[in-house]
């Protein structure tokens, strides 16, 4: 407790940072990042425009942690899927599980990631985006692959067509998908495990 008359330092609430962010992120979303000013988040979070300097100092800022926040949280549940020394199959079903758990968790961002990126490849703040989409495709390519070599899925399989195929089809949900609806991100992502790995046609 501060002693009398000494003077404390007030710093920005976390939660209040937070929720900027995902404020920030929203806005993002929908409006594309180029139509984006500081007002309009501003604005959409019911403060002036002078009070989110406060916070943050350009909404390339709020831009970079809201990006790279998403993407350090995927990689780490990414990165304990590979390390976990799963079967070629069972890695695939993990990856996926965890990709429609980080949508349900950032939606925003990851539409943001979907539309924005590579207009931001460019930008040396921005550069971490496409090391993280080389080392997205070697994690998928490289699982697809060693489940062609044990013969866990088919010896035909073209893993670069499966590979932009699988990696659309769920990022897209993206688009759709809102948290607290009628499917948990658990229950779409065996549905979709299922319609990939087993098919939609009745087998005779």
């Amino acid at each position: 407790m501060p002693k009398k008359n000494e003077k404390t330092t007030v710093n920005p609430a976390p939660e209040r940072r937070a929720e900027l962010l995902a404020t920030a992120a929203e806005v993002f979303a929908t409006q594309g990042y180029k139509a984006t000013t500081v007002r309009k988040i501003a604005d959409a979070a019911g403060m002036l425009a002078g009070s989110l300097y406060y916070h943050f100092d350009s909404k390339e800022s709020m831009l970079d942690e809201i990006l790279s926040t998403f993407l350090d949280e995927l990689w780490a549940r990414y990165d304990a899927v590979l390390a976990a020394g799963l079967g070629p199959r069972e890695t695939i079903e993990a990856l996926v599980t965890e990709s429609f758990r980080e949508i349900d968790r950032h939606r925003a961002a990851v539409a943001i990631y979907q539309k924005e990126s590579r207009h931001l490849l460019d930008q040396p703040r921005f550069g971490y985006l496409a090391e993280s989409q080389q080392k997205f495709e070697k994690a998928w390519l490289g699982t697809l692959e060693r489940g062609v070599a044990a013969e866990v899925f088919r010896a035909d399989l073209d893993v670069r067509l499966t590979y932009r195929f699988v990696r659309d089809t769920v990022w897209v949900a993206a688009s759709w998908y809102q948290p607290g609806g009628q499917h948990s991100p658990e229950e779409i992502a065996r549905q979709y495990l299922s319609m990939v790995l087993e098919g939609i046609a009745l087998r005779e």
